[in-house]
């Protein structure tokens, strides 16, 4: 009698193992989509100020002396010098002399401004209004979590992805015990919510059903840039994939083979649901990666951005992959829809580029002799 060598498999085990091959074996060419990259690239600006106004207020009394904000620049990724950033955006911060001991000699310093308190006092009220935006995207996350928790570095690492407070540990938590509680370094979820256990998938199910009074099935919606086209055997795939029923992020995967279709489809979803819960419906591949163990990914996750291409886009600029959510993005590469949270951001590109504008409009004063000096050296250059 001849005896099989493998080990005995059962049939649904096979299956996934195929699964697992067929879906590892796809490739889909990535395709730069300029709209989804101008995105990223408006904001590179505000993000460079923010980090330096943080660096500001996170000190006590939140001043610095402006010899040891220089000594930062590189941590901070700032590319010029503190002084040119100072002339550049002049409403963030202001200089003042102070001294470093009290008997040195006064120094130039760094504080808020008027126009950065003001903002702030705008941006503490919007967190008030949104909080119960802000606790649902909490409690989600520690939903989807496997163990419903999640380390508190972590949360605070994706706090501006989400619009978390900055002293959510000692804020938003206790606010909420009946929900919520940090113990050991994690925050962990007290109770499972109902209302909040459907993905914006599901939400969005449910209220095309109420429009038309027949029930539609949960599912992805795909939305591929112009001219871009999937080979044959990829369209099939797609389509295969989408008629298979559809996992929520916020149900229990531990039954589902890490082979399986299936899990592929859960792990869409819990991709496209994080994606979707971030303000700006974006996140950094390696920020996402960073909560591989706590989602159930694979440490290959980020090839399904790039095997889902009508679902998410990844943007290489800046040197680093951001992955997007293509629906929630007009062709123009503007977000359809504001999340409420949003408005702290606006406010704060809206106070950078009004210090911008102030400095380019000195600069225009200075130069208004500059036609003139051309039209010298042009008569020199003729002579």
């Amino acid at each position: 009698m001849r005896h099989s060598l493998l080990p005995s498999v059962s049939q649904s085990q096979l299956h996934s193992l195929l699964g697992l091959r067929h879906i590892s074996s796809l490739k889909v060419p990535w395709r730069k989509d300029p709209a989804l990259d101008a995105a990223i690239d408006r904001d590179k600006r505000h993000h460079l100020c923010h980090r330096v106004v943080r660096e500001v207020l996170h000190e006590p009394n939140k001043c610095i002396s402006l010899r040891y904000l220089e000594k930062r620049r590189e941590r901070l990724r700032l590319n010029l010098r503190v002084r040119t950033f100072l002339d550049w955006y002049p409403n963030l911060l202001e200089l003042y002399p102070d001294r470093i001991k009290p008997n040195s000699s006064p120094v130039p310093f760094l504080r808020p401004s008027q126009s950065l308190l003001s903002f702030l006092s705008s941006e503490s009220d919007i967190r008030s209004r949104n909080e119960p935006l802000v606790l649902g995207k909490l409690c989600k996350l520690l939903m989807i979590s496997k163990d419903r928790s999640i380390p508190v570095e972590k949360i605070l690492e994706v706090r501006r992805l989400f619009g978390f407070p900055e002293d959510l540990v000692d804020s938003l938590v206790p606010r909420y015990p009946e929900l919520v509680r940090e113990s050991n370094g994690h925050i962990h979820l007290v109770s499972w919510n109902e209302s909040f256990a459907k993905s914006v998938i599901e939400q969005r199910a449910d209220e095309e059903s109420d429009v038309i009074g027949v029930r539609v099935r949960p599912n992805f919606s795909l939305k591929l840039p112009k001219g871009f086209n999937l080979k044959k055997e990829m369209r099939e795939w797609v389509r295969d994939w989408l008629e298979l029923p559809y996992v929520s992020p916020y149900s229990d995967a531990s039954e589902l083979s890490t082979a399986s279709r299936e899990m592929e489809k859960r792990n869409i979803a819990v991709l496209h649901e994080f994606l979707s819960l971030t303000i700006q419906k974006r996140a950094p591949v390696p920020t996402i990666g960073k909560f591989c163990s706590e989602f159930r990914l694979s440490n290959a996750f980020s090839n399904a951005f790039t095997r889902h291409p009508g679902i998410f886009y990844v943007s290489l600029k800046g040197g680093i992959k951001t992955a997007m959510l293509r629906e929630a993005y007009g062709e123009d590469g503007v977000l359809l829809e504001r999340d409420p949270l949003l408005e702290v951001m606006v406010r704060f590109g809206e106070l950078v580029d009004e210090g911008n504008r102030e400095y380019l409009d000195g600069l225009k004063r200075e130069k208004q002799v500059l036609p003139r000096h051309i039209e010298m050296e042009k008569e020199i250059d003729r002579c």
